[in-house]
């Protein structure tokens, strides 16, 4: 005759060799700590990505508005923060949408525009009716980079009523001849 022999019997014979509570919660703490600092570190790098096209295309923006100026001897108007004169004179260059052109040159083939929506580039003739002065600017969402308006990110001098939508402007490009608090 044949003997029954139970399943909790044989699982109760079996050597404990789980892990207890304390580890798994020891192991969960480590995971939460190291997916904390990688999450972190990917933010920060995508920051200083868009902070670094910002750098970029206000260099190109501020390289075609001075082709324009070898072409005219004069910058082109500023209209609400906007380059005027695309193509004609009584139209401004959208951000992001419109070509920076005479309707004989093309300077920009589009005006490049913010990476973040609720923020925007600003464009200002200095000196307007002369046009010899440019500044345009943005905002650098780092709030440690050197290159922010006299090293201070979070307050810095700008005229009045430059904006870069919902931030302060606090990095500018300029024209030689200018400094961005004029």
């Amino acid at each position: 005759m044949r003997k029954v022999i139970s399943i909790w019997y044989i699982v109760s014979r079996l050597p404990d060799t789980g892990f207890t509570l304390v580890e798994l919660l020891v192991v969960l703490a480590i995971i939460g700590v190291l997916a904390t600092l990688i999450v972190g570190g990917f933010r920060s790098s995508q920051m200083r990505g868009r902070d670094a096209q910002r750098k970029s295309d206000l260099k190109q923006l501020a390289a075609s508005v001075e082709l324009y100026f070898s072409d005219y001897s004069k910058y082109p108007d500023s209209a609400g923060g906007l380059i005027a004169g695309c193509p004609a004179p009584s139209a401004s260059c959208s951000w992001g949408l419109s070509e920076f052109t005479d309707n004989k040159t093309t300077y920009f083939k589009v005006v490049p525009k913010d990476p973040v929506s609720s923020l925007n580039y600003y464009y200002r003739v200095v000196d307007s009716g002369t046009n010899q002065k440019f500044q345009l600017f943005a905002h650098l969402e780092n709030s440690e980079d050197k290159n922010c308006l006299e090293g201070n990110c979070a307050d810095p001098t700008v005229p009045g009523g430059v904006t870069c939508g919902s931030d302060a402007c606090n990095f500018s490009v300029t024209s030689p001849n200018t400094i961005p608090s004029e």
